[in-house]
Protein backbone atom coordinates (compact mmCIF):
# COMPACT_ATOMS: atom_id res chain seq x y z
CA UNK A 1 0.00 0.00 0.00
CA UNK A 2 2.66 2.32 0.24
CA UNK A 3 4.10 1.42 -2.68
CA UNK A 4 0.48 2.13 -4.48
CA UNK A 5 -0.93 5.45 -2.45
CA UNK A 6 -2.13 6.56 -5.41
CA UNK A 7 -4.47 2.94 -5.52
CA UNK A 8 -6.31 3.24 -2.47
CA UNK A 9 -9.59 2.65 -3.90
CA UNK A 10 -11.68 -0.35 -2.06
CA UNK A 11 -11.28 -2.24 -5.25
CA UNK A 12 -7.86 -1.96 -4.72
CA UNK A 13 -7.81 -2.73 -0.59
CA UNK A 14 -9.47 -5.88 -2.10
CA UNK A 15 -7.09 -6.57 -4.25
CA UNK A 16 -3.85 -6.22 -1.78
CA UNK A 17 -6.35 -8.28 0.66
CA UNK A 18 -6.41 -11.08 -1.84
CA UNK A 19 -2.49 -10.78 -2.69
CA UNK A 20 -1.17 -11.64 0.33
CA UNK A 21 -3.73 -14.27 1.37
CA UNK A 22 -6.15 -12.71 3.22
CA UNK A 23 -9.44 -14.50 4.26
CA UNK A 24 -10.74 -12.46 1.64
CA UNK A 25 -14.72 -13.67 2.24
CA UNK A 26 -13.80 -12.70 5.78
CA UNK A 27 -11.87 -9.60 4.84
CA UNK A 28 -14.14 -8.12 2.20
CA UNK A 29 -18.00 -9.20 4.66
CA UNK A 30 -15.97 -6.76 7.45
CA UNK A 31 -14.79 -4.20 4.88
CA UNK A 32 -17.99 -3.76 3.17
CA UNK A 33 -20.14 -3.73 6.15
CA UNK A 34 -18.95 -0.34 7.70
CA UNK A 35 -18.43 -2.37 11.03
CA UNK A 36 -15.19 -0.20 12.28
CA UNK A 37 -15.41 2.73 10.01
CA UNK A 38 -16.39 5.46 13.01
CA UNK A 39 -13.50 4.01 14.87
CA UNK A 40 -11.31 4.39 12.56
CA UNK A 41 -12.22 8.02 11.63
CA UNK A 42 -12.41 8.76 15.71
CA UNK A 43 -8.51 7.69 15.64
CA UNK A 44 -8.15 9.64 12.25
CA UNK A 45 -9.11 12.47 13.78
CA UNK A 46 -7.19 12.16 17.10
CA UNK A 47 -4.01 11.63 15.08
CA UNK A 48 -4.47 14.76 13.19
CA UNK A 49 -5.10 16.97 16.68
CA UNK A 50 -1.83 15.93 18.41
CA UNK A 51 0.34 16.30 15.32
CA UNK A 52 0.51 12.99 13.46
CA UNK A 53 0.44 14.26 9.53
CA UNK A 54 1.83 10.58 8.08
CA UNK A 55 3.30 7.23 8.60
CA UNK A 56 5.29 6.36 10.42
CA UNK A 57 4.19 7.93 13.62
CA UNK A 58 4.81 6.55 16.96
CA UNK A 59 4.02 7.07 20.63
CA UNK A 60 6.31 5.90 23.49
CA UNK A 61 4.78 6.30 26.51
CA UNK A 62 2.75 9.54 25.28
CA UNK A 63 5.67 10.67 23.59
CA UNK A 64 5.25 11.19 20.10
CA UNK A 65 8.06 10.62 17.76
CA UNK A 66 7.38 11.78 14.09
CA UNK A 67 8.49 9.78 10.89
CA UNK A 68 11.58 7.12 10.23
CA UNK A 69 13.72 7.83 13.41
CA UNK A 70 17.01 6.11 14.29
CA UNK A 71 17.06 3.02 17.00
CA UNK A 72 19.04 5.74 18.66
CA UNK A 73 16.35 8.37 18.90
CA UNK A 74 13.93 5.29 20.53
CA UNK A 75 16.37 4.41 22.63
CA UNK A 76 16.87 7.77 23.85
CA UNK A 77 12.92 8.19 24.57
CA UNK A 78 12.96 4.68 26.56
CA UNK A 79 15.83 5.35 28.80
CA UNK A 80 14.27 8.45 29.64
CA UNK A 81 11.05 6.90 30.23
CA UNK A 82 12.52 4.33 32.65
CA UNK A 83 14.85 6.49 34.61
CA UNK A 84 13.74 6.82 38.30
Amino acid sequence: MFENQRALADEDLKKYAAEIELDTEAFNTCYDSGQFRADVVQDYQEGQQIGVQGTPAFFVNGRFLNGAQPFENFQAIIDEELAP
